[in-house]
């Protein structure tokens, strides 16, 4: 059974990306995925950490699960959690994994062919020169 922690009312949570190098080492996983942050108030910060290493120390999943302006739900792992008290209150803060579904990857290939033009000298034949 996977946990999570979800935010019942309120407005979405804003997420902030973090560039921070020792928060890209959160980022295991086979999908490529942004880090991000974000602060909530709770009256359970404490508790909330405390299911957060739970569930870490048992090796299973934890979200967060909330809704977003049109309503539907979301829900992004938690990679990371701490509890801030504040004067307005208990503060959770959460490092979370965001999909990037605009993600790109390039390749880069530089061809170190000769100056006389023999690009494919490794490969002499090409697609058109193949027989079945």
């Amino acid at each position: 059974m996977e946990d999570k922690i979800t935010i019942i009312e309120g407005p979405p949570p804003t997420f902030e990306m973090v560039e921070e190098s020792w928060a890209l080492g959160l980022n295991e996983s086979p999908f490529l995925a942004d880090i991000a942050i974000t602060r909530l108030r709770t009256f359970n910060g404490p508790a909330l950490v405390e299911r957060c290493h739970r569930a870490w120390r048992n090796q299973q999943p934890i979200h967060l699960e909330y809704r977003e302006t049109d309503g539907l739900e979301q829900r992004a792992p938690i990679v990371a959690a701490r509890h801030v008290e504040t004067e307005e209150g208990d503060l959770l803060i959460l490092w979370v994994r965001l999909a990037n579904e605009d993600a790109e990857i390039e390749l880069d290939y530089e061809d170190d062919g000769d100056e006389e033009g023999d690009q494919d000298s490794d490969y002499p034949l090409g697609p058109a020169d193949w027989s079945l």
